[in-house]
C-alpha cells in the first residue's frame, strides 16, 4: 500500500531542491525523502528545509536512500546532467538517460505502486525510457511535459492583454522543446475568443503579436539560462501543482507528457497533450482540437522525438 502523504524526490540539484521547497511550502505531504547521488547534499537539504518548518505545516523530510522510498505514492525524478549554455534538451538524452536507468534498477525492487513524475530533460524521450524500463502501466508513468510553457504562454498573454493569466485558456503541447506548439485555434480569454478579445483590447496584428510572443515562450529557458545558468522555480511550481492535482485526486487537466497509442495520429510515443491527472497518475488523455496547421506542426514535433527514440537501446 502506498502513503498518500508521502513523496520522493530522486535529484537534490536546483530543480530537486527547488521542487521539495515549494512542496513543503504548500503542505502538500506530510513526509517527503530526499535522495541525491551526493548523499551529503540532499541530507543538507533536509536540514535546510527542516529549520522553516515552524514557518509552514508539519512535515518530515529527511534524506534517504532507495528502501525509504517504500510506500511512497509520487516519485518525483530530477536527476540528471544540466543543460548548457546553447545546448538543446535533446543534446542530453543519451547522458540522461544512462543515469534514469541507474535510478530505475533499484527504485522498481522496493516500489511498482507510485506514480512516477519525470522532470529531468529532454522529459518526453525520459518518460518513454521511463515507461520501458520500468514496465509500470502507461498511468503511472508522466512527464511534467508542458505544464510550465503553458505557463509561460499565459503570463506572456496577460501581460500582452492586460489581463489576469488566470482567465486565459490555452496551451502548449508537443515536445517540450524546440518543437512544441501553441494551440492558438482553441485560445480564448474565459471564453471569449481570443482574436476577438485582442481586438476588444485595441491589439492590432494579431498573428504577428502571437508568433512573436510564442517564440519568447519557447525560448524563454534557452535566455534564463543564458542569464541565471539554469531554470528551478517556475518548473518547481509547475511539479507541485502535478503533485497537488495526484494527492488530492483533483482529476484536473494538464499538459502533461503521457504515452500516446494513436491519439493525434501517434503511435508508441510521449509527447505533451492535455490529459485528465488524478490520484492514479493520468487518468484519460485527452484528444483536442487542431486546425490543419497545427496538426501538422505536432506531427512534426512527433517525428523529432521519433528520431530519437529510435536511436536509444533500452
Amino acid at each position: 500500500m502506498v502513503d498518500l502523504q508521502k513523496a520522493g524526490i530522486i535529484g537534490c540539484g536546483g530543480v530537486g531542491s527547488a521542487t521539495a521547497f515549494a512542496l513543503a511550502q504548500a503542505g502538500v505531504f506530510s513526509r517527503l525523502v530526499l535522495l541525491d547521488a551526493d548523499r551529503d547534499r540532499a541530507q543538507g537539504e533536509a536540514m535546510d528545509l527542516s529549520h522553516g518548518l515552524p514557518f509552514t505545516r508539519p512535515m518530515k523530510i529527511t534524506a534517504g536512500d532507495y528502501p525509504d522510498l517504500a510506500g511512497c505514492a509520487l516519485i518525483i525524478i530530477t536527476a540528471g546532467a544540466n543543460q548548457k549554455p546553447g545546448e538543446s534538451r535533446l543534446d542530453l538524452v543519451k547522458r540522461n538517460t544512462a543515469i534514469l536507468r541507474s535510478i530505475l534498477a533499484p527504485l522498481m525492487e522496493v516500489n511498482r505502486e507510485a506514480v512516477l513524475l519525470i522532470v529531468s530533460n529532454p522529459v518526453d524521450i525520459l518518460t518513454w525510457a521511463a515507461l520501458k524500463l520500468s514496465g509500470l502501466p502507461a498511468r503511472q508513468v508522466m512527464g511534467s511535459g508542458t505544464v510550465l510553457d503553458t505557463a509561460r504562454l499565459k503570463y506572456l498573454l496577460g501581460e500582452h492583454l492586460h489581463v489576469d493569466s488566470r482567465s486565459i485558456h490555452a496551451v502548449v503541447v508537443g515536445e517540450h522543446g524546440d518543437s512544441e506548439l501553441a494551440v492558438w485555434s482553441g485560445a480564448n480569454v474565459s471564453g471569449v475568443d481570443l482574436p476577438h478579445f485582442c481586438a476588444l483590447c485595441g491589439k492590432e496584428e494579431h498573428q504577428a503579436a502571437m508568433d512573436a510572443l510564442f517564440q519568447d515562450v519557447r525560448d524563454s529557458a534557452y535566455e534564463i539560462i543564458e542569464k541565471k545558468g539554469a531554470t528551478c522555480y517556475g518548473i518547481a511550481a509547475a511539479v507541485r501543482r502535478i503533485a497537488q492535482c495526484i494527492v488530492r485526486d483533483e482529476r484536473s487537466v494538464l499538459p502533461v507528457s503521457t504515452a500516446l497509442h494513436g491519439l493525434y495520429g501517434v503511435e508508441d510515443l510521449c509527447m505533451s497533450v492535455p490529459a485528465v491527472v488524478g490520484r492514479g497518475g493520468v487518468e484519460k488523455v485527452l484528444e483536442i482540437e487542431m486546425n490543419h496547421l497545427e496538426r501538422q506542426q505536432f506531427l512534426a514535433s512527433a517525428a523529432t522525438l521519433r528520431e530519437v527514440t529510435e536511436g536509444l537501446e533500452l
